[in-house]
């Protein structure tokens, strides 16, 4: 996963759902509906991806 990017984009509103998984967008920098960010793909950032797969929409980044 050495330098492997993904563009990760809010695509559900946080209102409603758990405190950690509100925790998880904020870390990641997903503060508002519709927000993208590009991340450096690690196991951690995996992890937060696989979490709240529900609220995020994840695009492979070339």
């Amino acid at each position: 996963m050495a330098n492997k990017k993904v563009k990760v984009t809010q695509i559900k509103s946080r209102i409603g759902y758990s405190v950690k998984a509100k925790a998880t967008l904020d870390a990641l920098g997903l503060t508002k509906m519709h927000k993208s960010v590009i991340l450096e793909l690690n196991d951690s950032i995996a992890g937060m991806l696989n979490k709240i797969d529900y609220l995020i929409r994840v695009e492979e980044v070339k």
